[in-house]
């Protein structure tokens, strides 16, 4: 039982970016079940710190947050060469055209609509997986 998994299905760090407790809780049990190591905020001044700080492998950003919201906050990480690669998968509550064009234009890789299931959050990891 000692063998280490092989290098595409290991666990990757993600940042689940969203204000409601709910929502990060959430995420961050179905991402653990899924054997990755999760990093948690709150805000777009938050998530900024813990990108530079932990250089996570994918960021799942809400969209509607206070202060700075999803798109702000993908545009400034895209921005960084150091994190230009690293995808963003916007969360919305909302399914709209606009709100994915919009998502596209500042650099998000997808767009997962909230509630989202397991199966859901899982899958688009393993999509947006950076190639090593």
């Amino acid at each position: 039982m000692s063998n280490p998994a092989p290098a595409e299905s290991a666990g990757l760090k993600v940042l689940v970016i969203d204000d409601s407790n709910t929502i990060r809780r959430s995420a961050e049990i179905f991402l653990k079940q899924g054997g990755h190591e999760v990093l948690l905020a709150e805000d777009g001044f938050d998530a900024l710190s813990k990108v530079n700080d932990h250089d996570p492998d994918l960021i799942f950003c809400d969209i509607l947050m206070p202060r700075l919201d999803g798109y702000q906050t993908c545009a400034i990480i895209k921005r960084n060469q150091k994190f230009a690669t690293v995808p963003v998968i916007m969360l919305s509550s909302k399914d709209g055209l606009f709100d994915k064009a919009r998502g596209r234009m500042v650099g998000s890789e997808d767009y997962l609509t909230k509630p989202f299931t397991k199966d859901q959050l899982l899958q688009a990891v393993q999509q947006h997986r950076r190639s090593a």
